[in-house]
């Protein structure tokens, strides 16, 4: 396993750098737009254009890759967002930094395609889980990372942007100058969005649930704390431990999910959620610890509402169907997290900053309704008969989920030797 860690290496860099640059901009995009006067609700609109962008790009991008190729892709997707974040402090207008957003979440779709479809060419079925695993604590360390950078630089001034440009070019080098025979992409199929509900209501209503949340508070986060006085330095440290907590609280939750009712347990983590969410409402910046460490309970709990719909749903689905699942409910993840900076920035608007705290904490008690009622009018399904939790991500495409180590029809790459054999016969 640390051999093929270690023959993986150049992307894993790429990871980082792009995940962290990326993390990095949208946190100072938020700063900045408040540091210019910006109203809440517009602010919304104009960071949900990411959301907007993303969601296209997972549709979309394979066609692109598949007729260019995966470097050349990869190439023009990074370029493009390095270009993006350039072009932000040139005009601070509302709709050309609208327009950026959407460009930029569509590059950063198809670089997280080409990275991830990478990534998962080298799985095989006795090493795709551990690789899941690791993507994954990479992703959210970078993420988390990429928040502490906001104390590089006055976030009213251009030197920010560059950073974050930096970043983004840099994800360039390890990738483009990688060995790796490039993999195929096929476009995954989806269930319907009716049909999927019809099976699992609550496997929708969770992922949807998640997108609102993860979406309104990555996008207004960093508005809720420049608006409570935080500076910039807790801001960073505030945002941070949001993302962190989410990786923390990930497995002692896939631990509950393997030995109760699934639909409880998502039950019981909306209502956690909830009263944490009304717990910063309440609190404020009164108390930094204790802000932070409520904010890291709403953000965890919100964030494993996704792999808890994952899990809900596939113990529904055959195992060809599972894959085809899981891109209908990363779909709805992008859905949610496209209503979620709206609605969340019009509460904010009509209510002040506790208005973002406030409108979670009622949205994660509808899904709480909405799973107590499907508890008592369906049918549970057996723990024994439950399928094994994976911590699946949303922040993600649709190409990862193939990985997932519950996919029975996982085809895996043809074991050459690893890319050191590659590169031998490049050599040869």
């Amino acid at each position: 396993m640390t051999r093929m860690v270690t023959s993986l290496s150049a992307l894993i860099l790429s990871i980082v750098l792009l995940v962290s640059g990326n993390a990095f901009l949208m946190t100072l995009l938020g700063i900045r737009l408040s540091i210019e006067s910006v109203s809440p609700d517009i602010i919304g609109w104009i960071l949900v254009c990411y959301s907007i962008g993303f969601v296209l790009g997972t549709l979309y991008v394979h066609r692109i890759i598949g007729r260019v190729g995966h470097i050349r892709a990869f190439a023009v997707f990074a370029a493009i967002s390095a270009v993006a974040s350039l072009l932000y402090p040139m005009a601070v207008s509302e709709i050309f930094w609208a327009i950026l957003r959407v460009i930029s979440g569509f590059s950063i779709a198809g670089v997280l395609v080409v990275i991830e479809s990478w990534f998962s060419s080298r799985a095989t079925n006795a090493n795709r889980g551990a690789l899941f695993a690791v993507y994954q604590i990479v992703f959210y360390l970078s993420a988390a990372g990429g928040q502490l950078i906001i104390n590089i630089g006055d976030p009213s001034s251009f030197m920010p942007f560059s950073i974050a440009a930096i970043l983004l070019t840099l994800a360039l080098v390890p990738l483009s100058m990688t060995r790796m025979e490039a993999p195929a992409i096929e476009q995954v199929q989806r269930i319907s969005f009716f049909t999927l509900a019809r099976e699992s209501f609550s496997g929708i209503a969770g992922a949807l649930t998640c997108g609102v949340m993860i979406g309104g508070f990555y996008a207004l986060g960093p508005v809720y704390a420049t608006l409570v006085g935080l500076e910039v330095a807790k801001i960073s440290t505030f945002m941070a431990s949001a993302i962190v907590a989410a990786m923390l609280l990930a497995w002692p939750l896939g631990r509950l999910c393997d030995h109760f009712d699934r639909r409880r347990v998502m039950f019981w983590v909306a209502v956690l959620a909830a009263a944490s969410a009304t717990a910063v409402a309440v609190l404020g910046a009164g108390n930094i610890w204790l802000l932070t460490l409520f904010v890291g309970l709403f953000t965890g709990l919100s964030a494993t509402l996704y792999p808890v719909a994952v899990a809900i749903t596939n113990d529904r689905m055959e195992s060809n169907r599972i894959v085809a699942a899981s891109a209908t409910l990363l779909l709805s993840y992008g859905v949610g997290s496209v209503i979620g900076p709206v609605a969340m920035a019009e509460l904010i608007n009509l209510l002040g900053p506790s208005g973002l705290f406030f409108g979670n904490a009622g949205f994660l008690l509808v899904l709480a309704v909405i799973t107590s009622y499907r508890i008592s009018h369906t049918e549970d399904i057996a723990v024994a008969d439950q399928e094994h939790f994976v911590a699946a991500m949303p922040e993600t495409s649709v190409v990862l989920t193939e990985m997932d180590p519950r996919n029975e029809d996982f085809h895996a790459a043809p074991d050459d030797g690893g890319i050191e054999t590659e590169e031998l016969r490049q050599h040869s």
